[in-house]
């Protein structure tokens, strides 16, 4: 299979200017053959890294803060979306598998007023197979995303193989990787705001455990997208050219091994050919849900509903 991975950034806080973007991204990647193209952490409509780097997240009732907030609610994307129909009909069009991120605002029913870390994961027929959001926001995330639940830890099958997806710092999440390694996985796709060093060494960790290959996805985003109205902390130093999301994707083998280093500081689709398959063999020597597991000693067992 052929996969595009799309190392950019969406335009910041405007589903609608991003939703264009990635149209041309998407259809770009299928005049290149593309079987699947993989969108960013929080893609649709932009990361929240301003809680790194800017001084007055945590002030309470701060009205600068609010307003960023309401930005990201009303700038994500949510299932039953007028954006959401369009995007489907895209994919369709183009007929390949999509992987993306996105800010999953909940507007009416129960939650309402909540927004989720979310992967949504499209069949080539622009149909929503899978559905997940990130079990637990990390650290500052907690001001901005609510939590999680387990009914998107699972693997879908595609032409080329079983694919699954993980957002951030739940490849820090021992159990949550032994669930995804018991689906079989053969293709892992692993979300970051951008992929450094200790995600780097998470994602080929991921791929050695889990025997299958994995597609670590940075993005890109200069400090002239931050939100306006922010204040940037004191603490941080960032140049008039600075790259506040620096990129680093990269894929890694199922033997651990690196396939496409990590590219930094480049806006970039990143193509690689892969056959799948071949991380069969290397379930020889290590198979963690397999013969290198002892279900007579541990008992896993994963709560699947929606919350």
């Amino acid at each position: 299979m052929r996969v595009a991975i799309i190392q950019d950034g969406p335009v910041y806080l405007d589903a609608r200017a991003t939703l264009d973007k990635t149209i041309d991204l998407i259809q770009k990647a299928s005049q290149d053959n593309a079987d699947l193209v993989v969108f960013g952490e929080s893609w649709f409509s932009g990361y929240p890294v301003w809680l790194d780097i800017c001084s007055d997240v945590n002030l309470w009732d701060h009205d600068p803060i609010k307003q960023v907030w309401q930005s990201t609610f009303e700038q994500g994307l949510s299932r039953d979306s007028e954006i959401m129909i369009i995007l489907q009909k895209v994919i369709k069009d183009a007929g390949l598998y999509v992987v993306m991120g996105a800010n999953e605002p909940i507007s009416k029913g129960k939650g309402n007023g909540t927004i989720y870390n979310t992967i949504y994961t499209f069949d080539k027929d622009g149909t929503i197979v899978n559905h997940h959001r990130k079990l637990m926001p990390t650290f500052t995330e907690k001001l901005v995303h609510g939590l999680g639940d387990g009914a998107g830890l699972n693997v879908i099958d595609t032409d080329f193989g079983r694919l699954g997806s993980l957002i951030c710092w739940e490849h820090w999440m021992p159990l949550t990787r032994q669930a995804m390694h018991d689906e079989g996985e053969e293709l892992h796709i692993a979300l970051w705001p951008y992929a450094k060093e200790l995600h780097q060494l998470a994602s080929r960790h991921y791929a050695h455990e889990g025997r299958c290959f994995v597609i670590a996805v940075g993005q890109v985003m200069h400090r002239d997208e931050l939100p306006v109205g922010l204040k940037i902390s004191d603490a941080i130093e960032l140049s008039d050219n600075a790259l506040v999301l620096q990129g680093g994707s990269a894929i890694y083998g199922p033997d651990g091994s690196i396939i496409k280093a990590p590219l930094y500081g480049e806006r970039s689709i990143i193509y690689a050919d892969l056959d799948l398959k071949k991380g069969i063999g290397e379930r020889m020597n290590l198979s963690v849900s397999g013969h290198y597991q002892r279900d007579d000693v541990f008992d896993l067992k994963v709560n699947r509903a929606r919350k």
